[in-house]
């Protein structure tokens, strides 16, 4: 379960900060399903927001024993 964490924790970071990233520099987002996730209008709260929900998934994967 640790490990399926952090490989969704892993995930929703680089989500995150690839589409904070496109959102400010106006690339395009890297992870393309992150914009289902994001309601329109509200991107840069939205993109944060996964980011820290992936930084609180991933950090019970790295504490182990």
């Amino acid at each position: 379960m640790k490990t399926l964490l952090g490989y969704l924790g892993f995930i929703l970071i680089l989500g995150g900060a690839s589409g904070l990233l496109a959102d400010h520099l106006g690339g395009f987002c890297l992870f393309g399903f992150v914009r289902l996730l994001v309601p329109s209008g509200h991107e840069t709260a939205g993109y944060a927001a996964l980011l820290v929900l992936g930084v609180v998934l991933a950090i019970p994967s790295a504490r182990r024993g």
